[in-house]
C-alpha cells in the first residue's frame, strides 16, 4: 500500500540501476528512494502564492511521520520487516496532505466557500488521478516480478553450471542454451514471415476494397443519374397533372413553341450526355480490369513460351546426340553383324525422314526446323552419301538448339540495340555490333550504308543502267562463261534452282554490268557467288552490283580476281604463316601427314566462305568483312581451324584428314564461340603485320613466276631451233598425204 501511494514519474529513475545479482536489496533501496523523492517533490512543488497559514499546516502534519522510511542510511536488511498499522495510517494521511499541497484547489482555505457539487467533482478528479497512479504502480510491480523471475532463472542456470562436475556437463548446458536460442530465432523468423504474409494479405485486401469502393462509387453515380432522370420525369408528370388537357394554357405562338422544343431537346441531350458519361466511367473501369487481366495473361504466355523454347532446345540437343550415337554405333558395328546393321540403317533412315512439321497437332512448336532457312538455303542438304546427310542433320539440330537458347539472352538485346541506333556512322560501337552480327530486319539497311562508304567515289547517277544498256548492245567475251556459271550458283538454294525464280536473270544482269565496269577482270569464277550473296540480302540489282564492285575494287587487293590470281596465291602463303604462328601444334600434325591446306582454304578466301559456312554464320562474317576488310577473313579462317583443332588432331591418316576437311566447316554450329575465337583468341592481329607478310610473299611469288616464264621462253626457243623432228619408223603427216 505504501508503494502504491508513490507517483508515476519516479518509476524510470528507480529502474535505471537495478542489478540482477542482488535483486532483493536493489528493490528495497529503489522503493525507499521513490518515497524519498516523492516527499521532496511534495514539499518543493507548493505554489508560491499561498499564505503562511497554508504552508505551515502541512509542515506541522509532516512531523509525526516515521523518520526511518526516508532515511538513506537505513540498513537494507531491515527493510522487509512489516510496517505497523499506525505508521501506514500516518503515511496515508501524509500522502493526502501532499496531494492537497500538489493541487492547491483542494486546500481547506479555498474550498470552504465551494458548493458540494464542486467538492464532489474535485474528489472524483482526485480519485481518477489516484487510480491512474495505482495502475502505474501495479505495472511497476509486474515488471519487478518479471525481472525477479528472470534473475531467479539466471541464478538457477548459473547454479547448475557451477554445480556441474565435469566440463562435459557444462558443455551440454551451453549447447542446451544454444538450442534454445536457435529455437527462439526460428520462432522469430516464422513470426516475421507470418507478419510479412499478413501485411501482403492486408495490402491485397486493401486494393480489393479500393476497387470495390470505386465500383460502388460508379454504381452510385449511375443510380444518381437515374434518380435525376426519374425526378425530372416526376416533375413533368406533376406539371401535367397541374395543367390537365381539358384546361390547356393559352396557345403560345410559333416562336415560343420552337423555344420550348429546343429546351426540351437540350434537356434530353443533357440527360443522354450524363448517362453516357456514367456509362463511360463504368466501361473505363471494366477496360482497366480487362487490361490488368490481359497483362497477367501476356506475362504467363511469355513465361510459357520461354519455357517451351528451352525445352525445344533441349529436345534438339537430345535428338542430335541420338543421331550421333547411331552414327558411332554404326561405325563400331561395321558390316559384319547383319541384323544389327540393318536395324541401325532403319533407325537412321527414320531419323533422317522425320521433320518437326510432322509432329502431332497438339504439340507446341515455337520454331520448327523448316526445309529452307530464311535466305532459301536447304537446312539439310540432300547428300548422296548417307553419312554426310546424317552429319548435316546433326549440325542443323545443334544450330537450332543454340539459336533457341541464345534468343532471349543474346539476340533480343542485340535487336534492341540495333533498333535504338539512329543515323549510322563509323564508330567503335558500330564495329562491335557488326562483329556480333546484324539482325535480319536491319541487314539490308546496314549493308547499303557499308557499300556506300566504299564506293561513293565511284557511284554516279544512272551508271548501272548505262552498263546494262552497253551489255545489251554489245556482247561481252565473258558472257558465255557467265551463262555457264549461272546454273552452278548455289545448287542448294531454292532461289537459284527454281525455274520460276527471277534471281538467275537478275544475277546475269549484275555480272554482265560488272564485266563492263571492270574490263581488266571482266569475269572470274567466284564472282557469281559473291553477287548472289549480295542479291539474297539486298534484294536489289543495283545495290548488289555496287556491293560486288566494293568487294572486288576496294576491299580485296588489286590482282585478287585477275587471270593469274596473283594476290589470291599470296594470301594463301600469308595464311600458312599465320597458322604456323597461331596454331603451331596443328600445323606440325598436318605437316607430319603431308596435308596441303591450300586445297581447302583457296576457295575460302576467294569467295569469302560463300560455299563453306552455313548461312547465319556466313552473313555474320560478311557483316564485319564489309566494314573492316580482309583482316576479318584471316581471323575467321584461323578461328575455323581452332574451333575444330581437337578433332583434326585425333585423325592419324592423311586421307581421313582430307575427307574431314571437305565438310568440317559445316559442323560449326555455335556462331558466338566462333566469333569469340576470331576476335579474342587470335589477338594480337595487327594490320601492319598482314601488310608486311603480303609484300614479302608477293615479291617471292613474282620472282618465282618470272623464273617460270624464263624457263618457258627458253624451252620454246629450244623447240623452235630443233625444228619438227620425226622419230625413225614413223611417217610424217606430209608423207602420208602424198601417198595415193
Amino acid at each position: 500500500m505504501a508503494a502504491a501511494l508513490q507517483p508515476v514519474p519516479a518509476m524510470p529513475l528507480a529502474l535505471q540501476n537495478i542489478s540482477l545479482k542482488h535483486l532483493g536489496t536493489e528493490i528495497q533501496n529503489t522503493m525507499y528512494n521513490i518515497r524519498g523523492n516523492k516527499q521532496t517533490q511534495g514539499t518543493g512543488h507548493r505554489p508560491s502564492g499561498e499564505d503562511s497559514s497554508l504552508s505551515e499546516e502541512p509542515q506541522r502534519e509532516e512531523q509525526p511521520s516515521p523518520p526511518d522510511l526516508s532515511a538513506p542510511g537505513k540498513d537494507p536488511a531491515d527493510s522487509p520487516k512489516p510496517t505497523p498499522k499506525s505508521s501506514l495510517t500516518a503515511n496515508l494521511i501524509q500522502k493526502a496532505k501532499r496531494q492537497s499541497n500538489t493541487f492547491p484547489l483542494f486546500t481547506e482555505g479555498l474550498t470552504r466557500n465551494r458548493t458540494a457539487q464542486e467538492k464532489v467533482l474535485a474528489l472524483e478528479q482526485q480519485v481518477l488521478m489516484l487510480t491512474k497512479e495505482l495502475k502505474a504502480q501495479k505495472e511497476l510491480v509486474k515488471i519487478l516480478h518479471k525481472a525477479l523471475e528472470a534473475a531467479q532463472q539466471e541464478k538457477r542456470v548459473s547454479s547448475a553450471y557451477l554445480a556441474a562436475a565435469e566440463d562435459k556437463d557444462r558443455l551440454e548446458l551451453v549447447r542446451h542454451k544454444v538450442r534454445q536460442i536457435a529455437e527462439l530465432g526460428r520462432r522469430v523468423e516464422a513470426l516475421e514471415q507470418e507478419r510479412e504474409s499478413l501485411v501482403q494479405t492486408a495490402s491485397l485486401r486493401e486494393q480489393e476494397v479500393q476497387e470495390l469502393r470505386q465500383h460502388v462509387q460508379l454504381l452510385l453515380d449511375k443510380n444518381q443519374a437515374k434518380q435525376e432522370v426519374i425526378q425530372k420525369l416526376s416533375e413533368k408528370v406533376t406539371q401535367d397533372f397541374m395543367h390537365p388537357p381539358n384546361q390547356p394554357p393559352a396557345p403560345p405562338d410559333a416562336a415560343d413553341r420552337d423555344l420550348l422544343s429546343q429546351q426540351e431537346k437540350m434537356e434530353h441531350l443533357k440527360d443522354d450526355m450524363e448517362a453516357y458519361r456514367t456509362q463511360n466511367r463504368f466501361l473505363n473501369s471494366e477496360i482497366h480490369q480487362v487490361t490488368r487481366i490481359w497483362r497477367k495473361v501476356a506475362e504467363k504466355e511469355k513465361a510459357l513460351l520461354m519455357k517451351c523454347a528451352y525445352l525445344q532446345a533441349k529436345n534438339c540437343q537430345v535428338e542430335s546426340k541420338y543421331l550421333a550415337g547411331l552414327r558411332r554405333l554404326q561405325e563400331a558395328v561395321g558390316v559384319e553383324a547383319g541384323e544389327c546393321s540393318e536395324l541401325l540403317r532403319q533407325l537412321i533412315q527414320e531419323a533422317l525422314q522425320w521433320e518437326a512439321s510432322e509432329a502431332s497437332a497438339d504439340s507446341v512448336v515455337l520454331s520448327p526446323i523448316s526445309e529452307y532457312d530464311e535466305y532459301g538455303f536447304l537446312t539439310v542438304p540432300n547428300y548422296e552419301v548417307e553419312d554426310l546427310r546424317l552429319l548435316a542433320k546433326i549440325q542443323v539440330l545443334e544450330v537450332h538448339s543454340h539459336h533457341l537458347l541464345a534468343h532471349e539472352a543474346v539476340e533480343q538485346p542485340l535487336r534492341e540495340r540495333w533498333a535504338a541506333l539512329g543515323e549510322l556512322a563509323p564508330s567503335a560501337e558500330i564495329k562491335q555490333l557488326l562483329r556480333a552480327g546484324v539482325p535480319r530486319e536491319h541487314r539490308p539497311r546496314v549493308w547499303k550504308w557499308l557499300v556506300r562508304l566504299r564506293v561513293q567515289h565511284l557511284q554516279g547517277p544512272g551508271r548501272y543502267q548505262e552498263l546494262l544498256s552497253r551489255s545489251q548492245a554489245c556482247k561481252h567475251p565473258a558472257a558465255r562463261q557467265i551463262e555457264l556459271d549461272l546454273n552452278r550458283t548455289f545448287p542448294s538454294n531454292k532461289h537459284f534452282t527454281c525455274p520460276a525464280s527471277s534471281f538467275p536473270d537478275r544475277l546475269r544482269r549484275v555480272l554482265l554490268a560488272f564485266s563492263w565496269q571492270n574490263p581488266a577482270i571482266g569475269y572470274c569464277q567466284g564472282l557469281n557467288r559473291l553477287a548472289a550473296i549480295a542479291l539474297l540480302v539486298l534484294d536489289e540489282e543495283e545495290s548488289a552490283f555496287w556491293c560486288l564492285v566494293a568487294i572486288v575494287e576496294t576491299i580485296m587487293p588489286a590482282d585478287y580476281y585477275s587471270k593469274t590470281l596473283l594476290a589470291s596465291q599470296v594470301d594463301q602463303r600469308v595464311l600458312q604463316d599465320l597458322l604456323l604462328e597461331k596454331l603451331p601444334k596443328l600445323m606440325a600434325h598436318l605437316g607430319q601427314h603431308r596435308v596441303d591446306l591450300s586445297f581447302v582454304t583457296f576457295n575460302w578466301l576467294l569467295v569469302v566462305f560463300a560455299d563453306s559456312l552455313i548461312s547465319n554464320i556466313l552473313l555474320q562474317v560478311w557483316d564485319a568483312f564489309l566494314y573492316e576488310g580482309t583482316k576479318v577473313v584471316f581471323r575467321y579462317a584461323l578461328a575455323i581451324f581452332k574451333y575444330n583443332e581437337e578433332e583434326i588432331l585425333r585423325l592419324q591418316d592423311g586421307l581421313e584428314i582430307y575427307q574431314y576437311l571437305r565438310f568440317f566447316t559445316k559442323t560449326i554450329c555455335n556462331s558466338r564461340k566462333l566469333m569469340n575465337i576470331a576476335f579474342n583468341d587470335m589477338n594480337p592481329f595487327p594490320m601492319k603485320q598482314l601488310h608486311q607478310l603480303r609484300m614479302a610473299h608477293r615479291e617471292r611469288l613474282e620472282a618465282e613466276l618470272h623464273e617460270l616464264e624464263q624457263l618457258k621462253a627458253k624451252y620454246l626457243e629450244t623447240r623452235a631451233a630443233q625444228g619438227p623432228a620425226v622419230p625413225e619408223g614413223c611417217t610424217s603427216e606430209d608423207e602420208g598425204e602424198a601417198e595415193p
